[in-house]
């Protein structure tokens, strides 16, 4: 049916002319496709105004329905539901929806609720809920935990994952399809079927399954829209003027920071993107030495810095009164500051996706290019930055794959809906069936869920605290009826376990941010450290809260979040490979291989330069021992893998033991025993034969299952992570999960969160697929073995990075300038 004729649809039109605007085709494709009852997934480029083509579509519906702008005697007139990953975003399109409503003089409200909403807003809401809500997976969660949660969405037309590609690879992911599956199931019980399910999405390679995942009903009416358009992107690299032919991580970017200044000078806002929190508290220090006159003007953004901070921070973005801002991914998506003209991203980002995400956060507008520098931190990453060029211009972007079988959250998720109006197991298993998370679970494992929330399950049987849910027999629903069991619950809602966190206070009053305890807890009195681009000096720990005060020194540790680095993707991997084919050959356009040939020749002179369709091997012999070093380009993740998997094959060949190192890049092995390898070795080790079998036996499988548990047991309730301000220590967490742990295995073998553990070992932290995957590519590849006199430019930075856990900064420097030196006399 034809919706342009509609009021609703004719007023919209008309305010976006008046305003001078038109809409794009295919935010009118979107309105359509609403209105006639579609669901669906807008995918459209950053900046072109995918929030519009939802939102407005829910407006124009409630304008053609007058009573439901005018009629404010219901309590609950919920519509919209926007889910959003970050609480910025929430922000963000929050303040864009209340202008839109003020100047169509809609009287809707517009409620915001997260971990930064205040109590007595969530109150309010609670009392009267807002036209549209915009709301984290976890926030969601609690309103289903509320009591009469059902009687909150009679009127909701629409639900909305906004940056659904964010969400869709984690286990929040799986909180939104089942509260999605819990509202679809209230509806049917009303007879209600207006509701609609839309997700948002800019970068995904994966975009059906997105959609799948999101509505899973296979004959229901769904429409993928993807918006005809292209962003301008602007891609330049900062090149160092000298390029050091032994490259090694980090030994570059701070020395070139001095090449930031003038493109902050010329930019009206420039966001300088770190990978971590605590390289970004040390840019930050950095660049205010270099220019002084940066104070009161840079600021630094991240999710440990106060709330109160975080809010001004983007207020002043908003505004234009900042001249640049160092974040986190804390600001990577969907943020529309309109001052940003320029991103800069610091070292590589490991994924086409996020570097794509941060550079759409400039020129946020659609005729306005976007515009990002990339800041290589050692000489390497200026081949990652070429092949993120190329990998940009074929749209060549990671696919985000759903999580299946997570029954630490099902687990939760029950009993959240036992806390709130209670469930009937036969109903709330139909539902969970339709979702694409639990679609092959089976009735005995939903058996297993329901007896381990109700009795413990088979090993927990004998003690009281793990019976949570009982049946009600007045009317047969199962509810937690412990009051304190409740509580307890509600405080943990969600899938993020991190450290404790503990927060961060003047001697004096005021908060400054948040640290996790496990760094906290290696400092004595006296010591300085930095955050929120302060440097403060530790007094003491009181409460569980960390007192502070300002430090007139100038030196300062930056604390370490745990998160560690990331891994370069295999989209990103693969078109590494390609460029390291291009690297001697002068025919390419790209400045940054022009900019490290004279490593790539001394690659060549001392080994060789691996092509794509080449495996190479380096076996260097030197005082330190025998090392084997070999370049499968596969990620961190991988290689630490592959590493003990080739020592394990090696070490049935031949007792022999190695240590292990691996980047990005590669891996070494390094033994005081002379490393049998041949080409018929080298196939034989690098082989996917027996893999789920041999992986099982070269690591300590067991023991990271034991690691993984803490979070399962964290999600499932297994262990309480205590009170606000009272959180149990890691140490005792860890504890008290590995006591489960050893229980259930050695009692209760078939328990589905021992079986879990062990699932996300194996394909989450392992990369199982993805390292059969490159095996498979490796036995049809050519296996290249080199024996260079001393390091290679691939080799050097491996090497450095097995000396860094061992030595201060100091000592690590002094090591690698006579590593530099030896490597320079073997050449000679």
């Amino acid at each position: 049916m034809d919706q342009s004729k509609t009021k609703g649809y004719k007023r919209i039109k008309a305010w976006l002319k008046a305003d001078g605007r038109k809409p794009f085709a295919f935010q009118e494709e979107a309105w359509q496709s609403y209105l006639n009852g579609y669901s669906g997934l807008v995918n459209a480029p950053t900046g072109f105004g995918k929030t519009f083509s939802l939102f407005l579509a829910v407006l124009i519906e409630g304008l053609n329905e007058s009573d439901a702008v005018k009629n404010k005697k219901n309590k609950h007139n919920l519509r919209l539901i926007w889910i959003t990953p970050l609480r910025s975003l929430a922000k963000d399109i929050a303040r864009a929806m209340r202008e839109t409503l003020l100047a169509l003089d809609i009287d809707w409200h517009v409620g915001v609720r997260n971990g930064d909403t205040p109590q007595a807003e969530k109150l309010k809401q609670k009392k009267s809920m807002p036209e549209i809500l915009l709301i984290t997976p976890e926030s969601l969660h609690l309103m289903l935990a509320q009591k009469e949660s059902s009687t909150l969405f009679k009127k909701l037309r629409c639900i909305v994952a906004d940056e659904w590609h964010e969400l869709l690879g984690s286990k929040r992911g799986v909180l939104v399809e089942l509260a999605v599956s819990r509202i679809k199931g209230l509806h049917r019980q009303e007879n209600l079927d207006q509701l609609r399910l839309w997700g948002i999405s800019a970068t995904i390679g994966n975009i059906e399954k997105a959609l799948e995942v999101l509505v899973p009903e296979e004959n229901g009416k769904k429409v993928i829209i993807k918006a005809n358009l292209e962003k301008k992107i602007i891609i330049k690299s900062i090149l160092p003027d000298k390029i050091e032919t032994l490259p090694w991580a980090g030994h570059l970017g701070l020395k070139l920071a001095y090449k930031l200044l003038p493109i902050i000078e010329k930019s009206k806002t420039t966001l300088i993107f770190i990978n971590t929190r605590g390289q970004a508290e040390m840019w930050y220090q950095h660049l205010l030495n270099l220019d002084p006159n940066l104070a009161g003007r840079l600021a630094i953004h991240h999710g440990s810095i106060d709330f109160t901070l975080r809010n001004w921070i983007e207020d002043a973005l908003h505004s234009g009164q900042l001249k640049a801002v160092i974040a986190t991914s804390s600001l990577d998506l969907g943020v529309d500051f309109k001052p940003v003209d320029t991103v800069v991203q610091v070292g590589s980002p490991k994924g086409v996706a996020r570097f794509l995400q941060r550079a759409g956060r400039s020129g946020h507008s659609p005729n306005e290019t976007s515009k990002i520098y990339f800041l290589p931190t050692h000489a390497l990453e200026l081949v990652e930055a070429a092949a993120i060029k190329e990998a940009a211009k074929t749209n060549n972007i990671e696919s985000r794959e759903p999580f299946v079988m997570v029954f630490d959250t099902l687990i939760q998720y029950l009993v959240t809906l036992a806390i709130g109006d209670g469930f009937d197991d036969k109903i709330i298993y139909q539902e969970v069936l339709n979702t694409n998370a639990f679609k092959h679970i089976l009735p005995e494992e939903w058996g297993w869920v329901m007896q381990f929330i109700t009795t413990g399950g088979e090993s927990l049987g004998a003690y009281n605290d793990f019976k949570k849910v009982v049946k009600d027999e007045d009317d047969g629903l199962w509810k937690v009826k412990s009051r304190q069991l409740a509580m307890r619950h509600r405080l943990h809602i969600g899938t993020i376990v991190s450290d404790a966190m503990l927060k961060v206070k003047f001697l004096s009053g005021g908060y400054i941010g948040m640290v996790e305890e496990f760094f906290i807890t290696r400092l004595k009195a006296g010591d300085n450290f930095r955050l929120a681009g302060r440097v403060l000096e530790f007094v003491q720990i009181k409460d569980m809260t960390v007192i502070v005060r300002l430090s007139k020194k100038t030196n300062a540790i930056s604390p370490s979040w745990n998160g560690g680095r990331l891994p370069l993707s295999s989209n990103l991997g693969a078109v590494l490979r390609k460029k390291y084919n291009e690297a001697l050959d002068k025919t390419h356009q790209d400045e940054e291989l022009d900019c490290v040939y004279p490593l790539f020749l001394l690659q060549e002179k001392r080994s060789h330069v691996p092509r794509n369709d080449e495996l190479l091997i380096e076996l260097i012999n030197n005082k330190e021992g025998f090392h084997l070093f070999a370049y499968p380009f596969e990620g961190r993740l991988v290689h630490e893998v592959l590493a003990a998997l080739v020592a394990y094959r090696l070490s049935k060949l031949l007792p022999i033991t190695f240590s292990i190192a691996m980047n990005d890049y590669g891996f070494e092995l390094l033994s005081d025993t002379e490393i049998p390898m041949d080409e018929s070795i080298a196939y034989e080790v690098f082989s996917p034969k027996n893999l789920t079998e041999d992986i099982t036996l070269s690591i300590n499988s067991t023991e990271m299952a034991r690691r993984k548990f803490r979070d399962i047991a964290c999600i499932s309730g297994l262990v309480f992570q205590g009170y606000p301000g009272k959180y149990v220590a890691n140490k005792h967490l860890q504890s008290s999960a590995g006591l489960f742990f050893n229980v259930f295995s050695d009692y209760d073998k078939h328990n589905l969160l021992l079986r879990q553990a062990y699932d996300e070992v194996f394909y989450q932290q392992l990369e199982e697929p993805r390292l059969a995957a490159a095996l498979e590519r490796i036995q049809n590849a050519a296996i290249i073995i080199t024996q260079p006199t001393s390091f290679t430019p691939l080799s050097f930075p491996i090497k450095v990075d097995s000396l860094r856990e061992n030595m201060s900064s100091e000592e690590l420097e002094n090591r690698i300038a006579n590593m530099t030196a030896a490597s320079e006399r073997n050449l000679a």
